[in-house]
């Protein structure tokens, strides 16, 4: 399915670790990490174990220098694959908390919710089909969250730091 492997020097040097599922914590397979290879699929990243922490989307490709391409530490402490999604995407963004308020309804990819709907603080959502990007910035800029299907009752449910949302991108095969 997918395959992610770590490696602790750049350009894919020094000790590495392949990885092809869900990993709550890697801390003990290397020490840090500076460049990472995608061989498949697609993996969110996290800089502390659990799945917890700021996140970070990988899709197939060479990543060379990990942290002058992110900007983020080089602290890969857990690893989450990307399940393919091969039906309809859907999402539904609300303005207030616990699904109140103005109601957006979207299908496919979003690059300025601020154009196409006047909005771009949301409160809450529901993501009833397939799994999605959320970034803070407009154009898949910023600070990105990964949605899978469920009810996030508030920002704080998708750990939103607050909550604009810029664009919206759908996670499919890239």
């Amino acid at each position: 399915m997918g395959k992610i492997i770590f490696y602790e020097d750049r350009n894919f040097g020094g000790r590495h670790y392949e990885c092809m599922s869900d990993c709550a914590d890697l801390h003990s397979m290397f020490d840090r990490c500076r460049s990472i290879r995608v061989e498949s699929g697609m993996f969110m990243i996290y800089d502390r174990p659990g799945f917890m922490g700021n996140q970070y989307f990988m899709k197939r490709g060479d990543y060379s220098d990990y942290i002058g391409m992110t900007g983020l530490n080089d602290c890969v402490r857990s690893c989450r694959m990307i399940p393919m999604h091969s039906g309809s995407f859907r999402l539904r963004l609300y303005e207030h908390f616990d699904m109140g308020g103005e109601m957006m309804e979207l299908t496919d990819d979003c690059p300025n919710l601020m154009e196409r709907f006047r909005l771009s603080n949301f409160n809450s959502c529901n993501v009833m089909d397939g799994h999605w990007l959320l970034y803070e910035q407009p154009n898949y800029r910023g600070r990105h969250y990964y949605l899978t299907p469920g009810q996030y009752k508030s920002f704080s449910d998708w750990r939103g730091n607050n909550s604009r949302v810029g664009s919206i991108r759908r996670l499919m095969d890239l």
